[in-house]
């Protein structure tokens, strides 16, 4: 038996909507192959919320930049035009910036000189 948007296991329902539905479509696959309901049931909760978690990853987070500025590092929103604070040094901006991004449920993007990545910190 499928299941539909309306009617699906009681132990789905107190899961949020779009990882319910995600769990109904990969449950629905996964009954078509021959497993049976219980089975069914743990996968494809456990695959929803996976597959939640990746489209959500980037977009919930803010990026924020650490990288070279005339008067020494800056950090910068990713998509920003102008720097949220600079240092001299990026010692000395890093220990600001980490406490900044964590502040503001962020990721931070530490640049070399030479404009290469570094380190990304903070992902999910």
């Amino acid at each position: 038996m499928s299941w539909s948007k309306q009617d699906y296991p009681e132990s789905l329902k107190n899961l949020p909507s779009d990882v319910r539905n995600k769990a109904i479509e990969i449950g629905n696959a996964l009954l078509d192959e021959g497993y049976e309901e219980g089975r069914a049931i743990a996968i494809a909760t456990d695959r929803a919320h996976k597959s939640e978690e990746g489209t959500h990853t980037h977009t919930d987070k803010a990026e924020y930049h650490v990288t070279v500025h005339d008067d020494g590092w800056q950090l910068k929103k990713a998509d920003g035009e102008r720097a949220i604070m600079v240092e001299e040094t990026k010692e000395k901006l890093l220990e600001r910036a980490k406490r900044y991004a964590t502040d503001h449920s962020g990721t931070l993007m530490v640049y070399k000189e030479d404009g290469s990545v570094e380190n990304h910190l903070y992902q999910k």
